[in-house]
């Protein structure tokens, strides 16, 4: 049943496999809720895994993180590996890292203000058009001060976008003249969002030591791809924010992976778990973006595979690219979810003995309309498919599992510990200091008498004038004087005069 090449995913009235060679022409898992999305998505990941392929997925509410387990040989699971022909079935663990923006259940993910950039920030903090140009400026503006030899004017953790930004609020005037307007109202706006997301724990995220992408990428000594779990759970509370640390995640990726064109299998594969919470009110500008790494992160052998209960969740322009398709039951109780069931049966290619539509409301749990890439990257025709069952656990690991594995990670002490290293808050913070010292300087100078700056004046270069110095001598020498007057009057009330 298992073939070279090739990922197998069920059966039909044939097997149904997934070739790796386009795997990379990404994909769409949908579904209602209970109908066995994660469980598809844990045969894939293990698939890809036993193919030497790394992979990546959020772990929305825990039950994927059995994947580094051994699987257990229940009934339920023996009678579907009988049925659908699975010759040489073994329950087995993965090699697993596991990550959190947050640290708690796994490695720290970490990333620069700089690097996450204006557009996806934004988006995170909700600022309209105005706000969205005045946070561009700020990036403008901490880039030009580095390209002129300020290296530590750098945007490193929030703190340094606090900073930046009054900055550019303190000199407004200036700026606007080079940059475009910058209104205070806006720079306040903007910092309140900061505040807000610092609150939601994003100032965990927003640092170093930052991620490096190749840590994705890790292979183990028998040649099986490490499956990287997003703990996603206390993320998912704030959705934004998971939306575009996924997003980040991508632009990423597409930055810093060389082109490979058509690998016989790709380097990475992501999956992308809520995909709705990306596109909800999302702006044409990161729509653009979206559709623009959808289309071109293919050539860099990253394969991006969309899950999501409604293929309508996706738009147009985006699932276009997405070849690869697994359909899970859906529900049609309202007019809007029959339109949806209507959309998901046109995007297959047709069956003649099957009425996709119908069958997309009978499926039953671990059941699913299956059409994968083939031959020249051609959609197969749809297939109602019993989906295999996976070789790890089902169901998620305990607390005690999870921490051995964090612990004897291969990445285990890389991330755990924060730096704070100069930048922009450090920079501006010795300026400021700098300046209150210069203006504590110039008010005790005028704080002097104007006779005495007449005939004082100042020294050379800064330093004392004549009459400062003889001020100086004749206040010491009277000091002096009174000191010895002070200690003989103390020293004749304690031993009296002596009579002769």
């Amino acid at each position: 049943m298992e073939q070279d090449g090739k990922i197998f995913i069920g059966k039909s009235s044939k097997p149904e496999y997934l070739d790796l060679k386009l795997a990379n022409r990404h994909g769409l898992i949908t579904g209602a809720t209970g109908t066995g999305k994660t469980v598809t998505l844990q045969v894939l990941a293990e698939g890809f895994s036993d193919a030497g392929v790394p992979v990546f997925a959020a772990d929305i509410k825990g039950d994927l993180s059995g994947i580094a387990a051994k699987g257990e040989p229940k009934d339920f699971i023996l009678k579907r590996v009988e049925e659908v022909g699975l010759e040489g079935y073994e329950n087995k663990a993965y090699p697993t890292i596991f990550w959190d923006v947050f640290g708690e259940k796994g490695h720290p993910i970490r990333a620069t203000v700089e690097d996450m950039g204006p557009l996806l920030l934004s988006r995170m903090m909700e600022l309209n058009e105005v706000q969205e140009g005045v946070l561009n400026i700020t990036f403008r503006v901490a880039a030009d001060e580095v390209a002129a030899g300020h290296k530590q004017f750098l945007l490193l953790d929030l703190k340094d976008l606090r900073s930046v930004l009054n900055y550019v609020a303190e000199n407004a005037k200036e700026i606007s003249t080079k940059y475009g307007n910058v209104a205070a109202t806006s720079v306040g706006a903007i910092q309140r969002r900061i505040l807000v997301l610092e609150e939601q724990g994003a100032s965990q995220f927003f640092g170093q030591p930052e991620l490096q992408i190749t840590d994705f990428l890790r292979t183990t000594n028998d040649g099986r791809g490490y499956i990287n779990l997003l703990a996603a759970d206390k993320l998912m509370e704030k959705p934004r924010l998971y939306a575009i640390f996924l997003l980040w995640l991508l632009t990423k990726l597409w930055q810093t992976l060389p082109e490979v064109g058509d690998p016989p299998k790709p380097k990475l594969v992501f999956f992308f778990d809520e995909a709705h919470l990306l596109f909800n009110d999302a702006p044409k500008a990161l729509l653009e973006r979206i559709e623009q790494i959808a289309r071109l992160i293919r050539s860099k052998g990253v394969g991006v595979y969309f899950v999501t209960q409604n293929p309508m969740d996706v738009p147009d322009t985006v699932s276009s690219q997405l070849g690869n398709r697994v359909q899970h039951a859906l529900r049609a109780f309202t007019p809007q979810e029959q339109r949806a069931v209507k959309a998901a049966a046109s995007t297959f290619r047709p069956n003649p003995e099957l009425d996709t539509e119908r069958v997309i409301l009978e499926l039953k749990v671990g059941e699913a309309l299956v059409s994968m890439l083939e031959n020249k990257g051609e959609p197969s025709i749809v297939q109602r498919t019993l989906i295999r069952p996976p070789s790890g656990r089902i169901g998620p690991l305990t607390d005690t599992e999870r921490k051995s594995l964090i612990e004897n990670s291969p990445v285990y002490g890389k991330y755990e510990d924060a730096m704070d290293s100069e930048s922009a808050h450090e920079l501006l913070s010795k300026r400021a200091a700098e300046k209150a010292a210069e203006a504590a300087a110039t008010q005790n100078e005028s704080a002097l008498p104007g006779w005495a700056k007449v005939i004082f004046g100042r020294g050379p270069r800064g330093g004392m004038s004549v009459g400062e110095q003889i001020v100086r001598d004749v206040t010491r020498s009277v000091m002096r004087s009174t000191i010895n007057q002070v200690k003989n009057a103390i020293i004749k009330s304690i031993f009296g005069s002596r009579r002769r």
